[in-house]
C-alpha cells in the first residue's frame, strides 16, 4: 500500500533521529536501510560504495531473497549494470527506475535459489553536495516500475543518508588529525628529552673509554656505550613510527630513507605508477618498517630487496632478505608481536599478508592491499 505523505514525514523523521545517533558507517547504514523498508512498500535493498577509481563495494543489505544473498551475494557483487555504469559517467542525478539489470537477471538465470517475484530494482545516489559515494538500490516483488512519489520519498532518504555519511567521514578526518598531532608531539617530546639524554650518555661512555687505562673499566665503559648507542638506534626508529618523515615525498622515498637510518641497503623495484590513497601508503610505510626493523634485529645481513606491483585493484608489496630467516610450526599462532602487528594492520584494511622463510634460507613477506 502506498504510504500517504503524513507516514513519509514521520519515516523521515524517524530516519533521520536514526542516522544522527550513529557514529559508525556500516550500523548507521544497515539501520537506515531497515528503516526504510519498514516503513515502504520496498521489500529489500543494498548499497554499494563507489571509490574514486569506480570500484564498487556492496557495504550494506537487508531482506534479500536467496537468488541475491547466494554465495556472499556473489550475483549482485560482480559483473557490470546500469546504474553504476551510469553513476561512473556522473549520468546518474536523481532516483531512477532500472528497466534492466544485468545482475539480477544473473542471479535468477543461474536459478541459485528463490528470487521472491524481484525482476527490477530503483537506484538513487547517495551523495552530499557535489560529492558523491555510493548508490541505493531498492526492489519489490513483482515490480517493474516504482511511482514518482515512491522516487521522491528514495532521494529524501538519500539525501539524509549522504549527510550523515559526510558528516562521519568528517568526525573520522578529525579524529585522525588529532591522533596525527598527537603523535608529532610525543615524537617532539621523545626527540627533546630521551633522545638526546641517551646521546649524551653515548658521548659521556665515549669519553671513558678513551680517559681510563683500567681494561675492566674501560670495557664497562664500551659496553655502555655499545647498549646506548643500539637504545639510540632504537629511539629514532620510534620517532619515525610515531612522525613518517619523507612519506610527503612518496612511499619509496620515505621507505628509503628509513632503511638509510638503520644502516639498511635497500633496492628497490617497481612495477606500475605509484599513486595510492593516503591510508594505504602509509599502512604499506608501517608494515615496511616493521620488516626493515626485523631484519636489523634477527636477519643478521644488511640488504633489503624490495618490490611494488601496482594493478588497477591492489598493490603487492614483497619484502625479502638473504638473511638467518625463521620458521613457523603454527602459521595461526605468530611467534612475534610484531608479525601479529603487521597481519592485524593488513587485514583492517581488506589485505592479506603471507611469509616464506626456513632457517638459513632468508625470509620474503608478501603482502597485498586492494585501494
Amino acid at each position: 500500500m502506498q504510504p500517504t505523505d503524513h507516514s513519509n514525514i514521520g519515516l523521515l523523521k524517524e530516519i533521520a533521529e536514526l542516522l544522527n545517533e550513529e557514529t559508525e558507517l556500516q550500523p548507521m547504514l544497515q539501520g537506515a536501510l531497515r528503516k526504510l523498508l519498514a516503513g515502504t512498500r520496498f521489500e529489500t535493498g543494498w548499497i554499494f560504495f563507489i571509490n574514486g577509481r569506480g570500484k564498487h563495494e556492496m557495504i550494506a543489505h537487508e531482506n534479500l531473497p536467496q537468488a541475491l544473498e547466494h554465495d556472499h551475494c556473489r550475483y549482485l557483487c560482480k559483473g557490470g549494470c546500469w546504474c553504476l555504469s551510469k553513476f561512473r559517467n556522473n549520468e546518474l542525478e536523481k532516483a531512477s527506475n532500472i528497466i534492466e539489470c544485468q545482475r539480477i537477471e544473473s542471479a535468477n538465470e543461474a536459478d541459485v535459489g528463490d528470487n521472491a517475484g524481484i525482476t527490477h530494482h530503483a537506484t538513487v545516489p547517495l551523495q552530499s553536495g557535489q560529492e558523491r559515494f555510493g548508490l541505493l538500490n531498492v526492489a519489490s516483488p513483482n515490480t517493474v516500475r516504482f511511482s514518482d512519489d515512491d522516487l521522491a520519498l528514495l532521494e529524501s532518504v538519500a539525501f539524509q543518508i549522504g549527510s550523515s555519511i559526510k558528516r562521519i567521514m568528517l568526525t573520522k578526518q578529525e579524529q585522525e588529525m588529532a591522533l596525527v598531532q598527537e603523535r608529532n608531539r610525543l615524537a617532539r617530546d621523545l626527540h627533546d628529552s630521551v633522545n638526546q639524554l641517551l646521546f649524551s650518555v653515548t658521548l659521556t661512555s665515549r669519553a671513558g673509554v678513551e680517559m681510563s687505562d683500567e681494561p675492566l673499566v674501560k670495557e664497562t665503559f664500551k659496553e655502555i656505550q655499545d647498549l646506548t648507542q643500539e637504545a639510540l638506534t632504537e629511539m629514532r626508529a620510534l620517532i619515525w613510527q610515531l612522525r613518517p618523515r619523507g612519506l610527503e615525498s612518496g612511499i619509496l622515498e620515505a621507505i628509503k630513507g628509513y632503511a638509510d637510518m638503520l644502516g639498511i641497503q635497500l633496492k628497490i623495484n617497481v612495477i606500475g605508477v605509484v599513486q595510492l590513497p593516503s591510508k594505504v601508503e602509509e599502512a604499506l610505510f608501517r608494515l615496511a618498517q616493521e620488516a626493515l626493523n626485523n631484519v636489523r634485529k634477527h636477519s643478521g645481513v644488511k640488504e633489503v630487496e624490495l618490490y611494488i606491483t601496482l594493478t588497477s585493484t591492489d598493490v603487492l608489496l614483497v619484502i625479502k632478505d638473504e638473511g638467518r630467516g625463521f620458521q613457523l610450526p603454527d602459521r595461526v599462532q605468530l611467534p612475534s608481536l610484531g608479525l601479529q602487528s603487521m597481519r592485524d594492520r593488513t587485514t583492517a584494511l581488506g589485505g592479506t599478508i603471507d611469509w616464506v622463510s626456513d632457517i638459513g634460507k632468508g625470509t620474503e613477506i608478501l603482502i597485498r592491499m586492494p585501494y
